[in-house]
């Protein structure tokens, strides 16, 4: 059935509410309240659900919430495991170990899912960086790869990926986009490293002294919690949920009235929640279910206001210019604006109505790619792109970190993250050879860039780096220069002590 265009309103409002009441001051107080997202999002949702069921279409409103029910029980059981892990421990927040911590959890995003990476490391990351004045950068680049560019790689990583597997993507099928998600965290990491570099030799000497004798052994508590993970990742791959489908169409056996795999998730998750430690859970990693009722309360909403969308969007789909890098700028864009699981949604209908070979769940190869690599790695671009990213902010802000605001988080990630992006659409979407050659040219600026902020003389910041990088021009030399070369402090194994000349 077609809708008329004015149906996709109550699914704009939606989104809008998200993107623009966590601004306003005014309204972010009682933004905050999943009690009154619920309440918006029902009052947005239901008419349009009565509507639908009204015209003949019910079997669209059973489809959404039975996707609303599986979407919920991933991220919940991921949500709760991931609660019970903890990571102890103090050590040397030096560039090295900083960016070994980033890819770790660019690793683990993609298995634990990014909310569950990043609440894990965020913490000791933290705590390890105490000692440390400048530490937002930091911060900005755990957004930047644990929280969205490292749950590239399976439907476990980010939400948007696991609507996929549920509209038919293969579990594994996220495996080829490896080469991207290789390119785009190698080259955030490298960045950061060379960055975090320049910003320690402009500590003060006595607290990076502070920071190397004040260590405590990291120590992962909870590590029994590993299994119930590996059970969730079990039931993701291979166990089938319910078939709306097959109930709609009234010859579903009983097994497929049975949400096999949202009873296993669910069970592995309220066994990590009454068998493990209480003290781990509540005390040291401060568990709450706050930022998960806010997620289910705001994608009730969603899912119901996004059925008429989503038609008038799939019929309209023939008469734009989509492509796979149109694909990639609209989907990324939306993405870093409005949540990216509903927008990789709407983009995957309209491009299930385009020609193309080879298909995957009915969708041409090449514009899924596109779209997947948007929506993960553009919901990185702002504060509300992506649930995770306003979680790690306030953390850090909890614990003493001054943020940049939503316009300097921007400038940063025009900086760091959307040249590496853009260079990635060239490399491995775009093709024609003539636009690889320009991905290829932009990536030796990027690898050029990460040279200029590598090499340090005297400790004094280049001028060209002090107007165009904010967490350097932010900085001050720890010592004033004496017309001789210094490495900076971060590259020392032990730095001196504050009493040393």
């Amino acid at each position: 059935m077609t809708f008329p265009a004015w149906t996709i309103a109550p699914f704009v409002l939606m989104l809008a509410a998200i993107a623009i009441a966590p601004l306003v001051p005014s309204l972010s107080k009682l933004w905050d309240r999943p009690r009154n997202q619920l309440v918006y999002a029902l009052l947005l949702g239901l008419p349009v659900a009565i509507g639908v069921i009204a015209v003949g279409e019910w079997h669209l409103v059973v489809d959404a919430l039975v996707e609303y029910g599986q979407f919920i029980a991933l991220l919940l059981a991921l949500f709760i495991v991931s609660g019970g892990f903890f990571l102890r421990g103090d050590i040397a927040a030096t560039p090295r170990v900083n960016t070994i911590f980033l890819a770790i959890g660019g690793v683990l995003a993609s298995f634990i899912g990014t909310t569950g990476a990043a609440m894990l490391l965020i913490r000791p990351l933290l705590n390890t960086n105490l000692e440390r004045r400048h530490k937002a950068h930091t911060v900005v680049f755990a957004i930047f790869i644990v929280a969205n560019c490292g749950g590239l790689l399976t439907p476990l990583g980010d939400p948007p990926l696991f609507l996929g597997m549920l509209r038919g993507v293969p579990f594994t099928w996220t495996f080829h986009l490896l080469p991207m998600w290789l390119f785009v965290n190698a080259m955030l990491l490298l960045t950061y490293w060379a960055l975090d570099r320049r910003i320690i030799a402009h500590e003060a000497k006595e607290d990076v002294y502070a920071d190397t004798v004040n260590v405590i052994p990291l120590k992962l508590v909870g590590a029994s919690n590993a299994i119930w993970f590996a059970i969730i990742i079990f039931a993701v791959a291979l166990i089938p949920s319910l078939d709306p489908d097959a109930i709609v169409e009234g010859h579903a056996t009983w097994t497929q009235y049975v949400p096999w795999r949202e009873i296993v998730m669910i069970g592995a998750a309220l066994c990590s929640l009454f068998l493990g430690s209480r003290s781990i859970r509540y005390d040291e990693n401060e568990f709450e279910f706050g930022p998960i009722q806010e997620v289910a309360a705001l994608f009730v909403g969603i899912f119901l206001t996004m059925i008429p969308a989503l038609a008038v969007l799939r019929s309209a789909a023939p008469s734009l210019p989509l492509n796979e890098i149109t694909l990639f700028v609209f989907t990324g864009g939306l993405s870093s604006v409005l949540d990216n699981a509903p927008t990789y949604a709407t983009f995957f209908e309209m491009a299930s109505q385009l020609p193309g070979e080879p298909r995957v769940a009915d969708v041409p190869e090449l514009y899924l790619m596109a779209i997947s690599l948007g929506a993960v790695l553009c919901g990185a671009m702002t504060y509300i792109g992506n649930g995770p990213n306003f979680m790690v902010k306030s953390l850090a802000e909890t614990s003493g970190v001054k943020m940049p605001s939503f316009g300097g988080y921007v400038q940063r990630a025009a900086m760091y993250l959307a040249p590496t992006l853009i260079a990635m659409m060239l490399l491995f979407i775009a093709q024609p050879l003539w636009l690889k050659a320009i991905g290829l040219a932009l990536t030796l600026l990027l690898l050029g860039r990460i040279v200029m902020l590598f090499v340090t003389t005297d400790g004094e910041v280049g001028a060209a780096l002090a107007h165009l990088d904010p967490d350097v021009r932010g900085t001050r030399p720890a010592v004033p220069p004496v017309g001789r070369s210094r490495k900076p402090a971060g590259a020392f194994d032990s730095p001196p002590r504050p009493d040393e000349p």
